[in-house]
């Protein structure tokens, strides 16, 4: 009965695995095959605001105001708005160098966090149209081009674009960090026309302003927003023509505590909007939140299952002698990829489970702190800014 017992977790818990991995995204790809949901694209030019938030930006913001500067859109129709969280070196000073050429500045005062600093610039904001932006976010010219036909339908109220992460370095967490993008964005793409999105690179998306709604502070604005836009009957789409860039993280420390504080985040927001969970309500949005988020967050606990299942199995059958010893080494190949990235040597064929581990890390360190009742409202800027020129000099020969 034992042995029947860890077999049968063995092998669901490899079920839940290929799901995850493999069973969903054919899922959601078959869907957005058999019954795409069309966007009736159209030219429109309506006033739009480009909030840029930010916190001790001064190394970035003047870049990518400049940046900003230089997408094709008709002046008079855009408004391009600096919203500063309580910066305290020099951003706010570099941006009102631009107020001559339109440039306004929010500030936001007590250092209240992304989110709430997001809530308040967009009621202080005057168009109809509001792309939100980091500061650190480098924009082809043609990326208002490339969304604004989006919102040409009445039933999509955000439309979320291409991010793409570029890493010179080549360091293992960079090629990780962009391998697992590249799952990700087909994900997207695949979301987008079965049904809804269900997040957005906080780096480049775009809401109707009559759609937007404030979040609480604690929010994951980003992943939340296209839930906050579904309650309304409208959807998030994906357009992979407008293009941004970004560095990756290139230290796993880094890495980590990134996605350990999204983790975190996006657990708080699945737990207060649980309700969007149910299939009777939502429809197939509640299968993607539950297969995308939940079941992916839940790996730790199937990879777990599986480990401890297949030691007990280790007597009965060579078969759970060799997948045993497999883990064993896939788990020993991450933790040499972490010594090799300590001593500054670049592997590519270890990016793969480095990465997986630290993803799958962060989950449990994510729901812990989520357990805990730890939330995260400000943030701090962990990128490497000294290579963000060689970061744009890649993205505009690459893209």
């Amino acid at each position: 009965m034992f042995y029947l017992t860890a077999q049968i977790i063995f092998w669901c818990s490899i079920a839940a695995l290929f799901y995850v991995y493999v069973g969903y995204p054919l899922l959601v790809y078959l869907v957005s095959l058999i019954a795409p949901k069309k966007i009736k694209r159209g030219v429109i030019e309506p006033k739009v605001t480009i909030l840029i938030t930010a916190y001790n930006e001064e190394k970035a913001i003047r870049a990518k105001i400049e940046n900003t500067f230089a997408i094709d859109y008709p002046k008079e129709k855009l408004e391009i708005l600096v919203a500063s969280d309580g910066s305290t070196d020099k951003t706010d000073e570099i941006v009102k160098e631009f107020a001559p050429r339109g440039v306004r500045l929010f500030r936001q005062e007590g250092r209240m966090g992304k989110t709430v600093t997001q809530n308040n610039a967009v009621a202080q904001s005057t168009g109809e149209i509001i792309l939100f932006s980091d500061a650190t976010t480098d924009y082809k010219p043609d990326v208002l081009r490339e969304i604004l036909p989006n919102f040409a339908d009445e039933t999509v109220g955000c439309v979320a674009g291409k991010l793409i992460y570029v890493d010179d370095s080549a360091s293992n967490v960079g090629k990780g960090a962009q391998k697992y993008w590249n799952y990700e964005t087909f994900l997207k793409q695949s979301e987008s026309n079965a049904c809804s999105l269900i997040g957005a690179s906080g780096c480049l998306y775009a809401v109707r302003k009559s759609a937007y709604r404030p979040m609480y502070a604690e929010a994951c604005s980003d992943f939340l927003i296209c839930t906050v836009v579904y309650e309304q009957g409208l959807r998030s789409v994906y357009e992979p023509n407008a293009v941004c860039a970004e560095d990756t993280n290139r230290q796993t420390d880094k890495e980590m505590r990134m996605r350990v504080r999204v983790i975190s985040q996006t657990f708080t927001d699945l737990w207060r909007n649980r309700q969007m969970m149910n299939p009777l309500r939502s429809g197939f949005y509640a299968v993607e939140l539950v297969s995308h988020k939940v079941l992916r967050y839940s790996v730790p606990l199937f990879l777990l299952l599986i480990f401890v299942s297949n030691a007990v199995l280790i007597p009965h059958s060579l078969f759970f002698d060799i997948a045993f010893i497999a883990q064993i080494c896939f788990y020993l190949l991450a933790f040499v990829g972490l010594a090799f990235e300590k001593m500054g040597v670049k592997i590519g064929v270890l990016a793969i489970p480095h990465y997986f581990v630290l993803a799958n890390l962060a989950s449990v360190l994510g729901f812990y702190k989520f357990l805990r009742g730890e939330r995260y409202a400000a943030w701090e800027p962990i990128r490497e800014k000294n290579e963000e020129a060689e970061a744009v000099s890649t993205f505009n020969q690459t893209v």
